[in-house]
């Protein structure tokens, strides 16, 4: 580029903020005021804050998921004690979750090697379609037929009739 450039050719446009101009000797009241909350209020806060992001850094803890400790079930609960019918309903809530959880992965993993597989989704995903008839299978005799209102007290008494069925069975069958 010429060193020689026309600087009427090419105008600098003008700045829209326009330039204050000092006509008082008294100094402006809005930055008096911020420059005391910068002093005052904002640099201890800020101060402070890099302090204990600096603690923080130096002590990091990773964390991936909450880890509960395991309740007594509801079957080991005492009479009256309400506190342990709330943490055995809080824990079967948990593990109901966890459960779901299984079963959509089960069924995702088989729906990418239906995928992956193409036409022979039949004989090569087989190990994927047993699990899954074994995890629904599971979850259906747990929480089968208890509804969205479903708790630890109806799932418990469809686990005790569900073993009283299975022992008249046995009976039956040892008589037979």
């Amino acid at each position: 580029m010429p060193e020689d450039t026309d600087w009427e050719a090419y105008k600098v446009p003008p700045t829209r903020t326009p330039v204050a101009e000092r006509t008082t000797s008294v100094p402006n009241p809005v930055t008096f005021f911020q420059t005391v909350f910068n002093y005052v209020v904002d640099a201890p806060v800020t101060f402070v804050r890099e302090w204990i992001e600096r603690q923080q850094a130096k002590n990091k803890f990773y964390y991936y998921h909450q880890k509960f400790r395991r309740v007594p079930d509801l079957s080991e609960c005492l009479e009256g004690d309400y506190l342990c019918f709330f943490e055995a309903e809080a824990q079967w809530r948990r593990d109901r979750m966890v459960d779901q959880e299984i079963v959509e992965i089960v069924r995702e993993r088989l729906g990418a090697c239906k995928q992956r597989e193409g036409p022979n989704q039949f004989q090569n995903c087989a190990k994927e379609v047993e699990l899954l008839a074994q995890v629904t299978k599971a979850y259906q005799d747990r929480y089968g037929d208890l509804g969205a209102h479903g708790n630890a007290r109806t799932c418990l008494m469809k686990q005790k009739h569900r073993m009283m069925e299975e022992r008249k069975a046995q009976e039956a069958d040892a008589s037979q």
